[in-house]
């Protein structure tokens, strides 16, 4: 049999500029959902470490002696940072794990 004849059902093996369009749109959806739960979770890590960080340099004096102002925005971006880049990278691999054990519908076969 030669497998050009072979109709499969495999998501993988079918091609068509309507099943890359809807992967597209797919992708575009998860990464925009991703981008924003990310942003999210950067604002509230930004405001939950800028505010022990700016009062612990006021209140304890080995604080206010080695964190200058550069280490504080140091501090702060880098949690900020690390919250969005791994919040949205969990968000975009779970979205694409829910989605990719969804049957082909009949109509694309």
């Amino acid at each position: 049999m030669a497998k050009g004849n072979i109709a499969t059902n495999n998501p993988l093996e079918r091609s068509g500029f309507a099943s890359l369009d809807q992967k597209l749109a797919f992708a575009r959806r998860c990464s925009h959902e991703g981008v924003l739960a990310g942003a999210k979770a950067a604002v509230v890590a930004s405001v939950a470490t800028a505010i022990p960080t700016l009062a612990s340099v006021r209140v304890l004096p080995w604080a206010r002696a080695y964190l200058n102002h550069t280490a504080q925005a140091l501090i702060v971006s880098t949690v900020t940072a690390a919250a969005y880049f791994i919040v949205a990278d969990k968000t975009v691999l779970a979205k694409a794990r829910k989605n990719s054990f969804k049957l082909p519908s009949n109509s694309e076969a």
